[in-house]
């Protein structure tokens, strides 16, 4: 049921660490490839079916889009321990010990599954483990930390080598987000009903970041869509520290507006190497159609207006 994907034949005999992340980071299914990163398959549902994101390589988005747009509300759910075991299991039984680069643990239940399978692993394989960095972010928040991760392995860095890697520059990665509608936000439990409704009515657009426990926080309220596509540019023109890591710009099936934001940001930051996603059905269930989002690496992670 649950679905692993292995790019173990690109892993070397001797090497006792495998690297993983989840698709709630986001990675491009073939740049997880390229970089040699298994990643664990995270569940949605939408019109009564269930499903696991494989990180685009066959994703119905358009279908997925469609259905929410129509008034489907689409839902995520957690792992449970078991479905941890049986993916952590095949792992420890060839000797492996396993890093896992993870989206915030504040913003799912589902690493409370993670704690109790480990628990139980560790009684089966006393001689493995498992090694979590929690990103405090999520989408390619997450998903660039995973990259970066991934690129030091390939160069021979060991666990510990980039544990310490990943504990400084998790401060310097930056997330921007614009939902369109506020009641996406307001089922998942992320802005109360009050402010929703009145946020729609009135037109506003709150731009929302990660703060340092990885919850979701308010950084600005923005009067429409034309000034949430020219904030979310200068937030990258101003703030961009490391052109040679990519900036990515995220859209919830939007692409017109992801592509006006983009053409902004080169117009003055030519160099800055920028990659266009489109936003994947579990972490497009919570935010809705129309969200656009930035990620970049800049000289601190953004400070929220509040820590709600």
């Amino acid at each position: 049921m649950q679905e692993l994907v292995f790019q173990s034949a690109l892993r070397e005999e001797n090497n006792m660490s495998v690297l993983i992340f989840d698709s709630n980071g986001e990675l491009w299914h073939t740049r997880a490839e390229e970089l040699g990163l298994d990643y664990i398959s995270m569940p949605y549902y939408v019109g009564g079916e269930e499903y696991f994101y494989d990180l685009g390589k066959a994703t119905d988005f358009k279908g997925f889009y469609e259905k929410v747009r129509a008034g489907e509300i689409p839902k995520t759910q957690a792992l449970n321990p078991e479905d941890y075991k049986r993916i952590l299991t095949p792992y420890f039984e060839r000797g492996e010990d396993v890093l896992y680069v993870s989206f915030s643990h504040a913003m799912s239940g589902t690493f409370q599954s993670l704690e109790l399978a480990l628990r139980e692993l560790k009684e089966q394989f006393p001689d493995r483990k498992c090694t979590v960095f929690n990103t405090n972010s999520i989408s390619l928040g997450a998903g660039i930390q995973a990259e970066q991760a991934a690129l030091l392995k390939q160069k021979g860095a060991s666990d510990e080598e980039i544990l310490s890697f990943l504990k400084e520059y998790t401060d310097h990665v930056a997330v921007y987000f614009v939902v369109d509608d506020l009641m996406h936000l307001k089922r998942g439990g992320r802005c109360s009903g009050v402010a929703a409704v009145a946020g729609t009515l009135l037109g506003l657009k709150p731009m929302l970041t990660f703060n340092e426990t990885g919850g979701l926080s308010v950084i600005g309220k923005l009067n429409g869509r034309k000034k949430a596509i020219s904030t979310l540019a200068n937030k990258i023109v101003e703030e961009l520290t490391d052109e040679s890591i990519p900036v990515y710009i995220v859209d919830a099936d939007c692409k017109e507006d992801g592509d006006k934001l983009r053409d902004l940001v080169l117009e003055k930051r030519p160099n800055a190497k920028i990659v266009r996603q489109i936003v994947g059905p579990v972490i497009g269930a919570h935010c809705g159609p129309g969200t656009l989002g930035v990620i970049f690496t800049a000289a601190k992670r953004p400070i929220p207006l509040n820590k709600d």
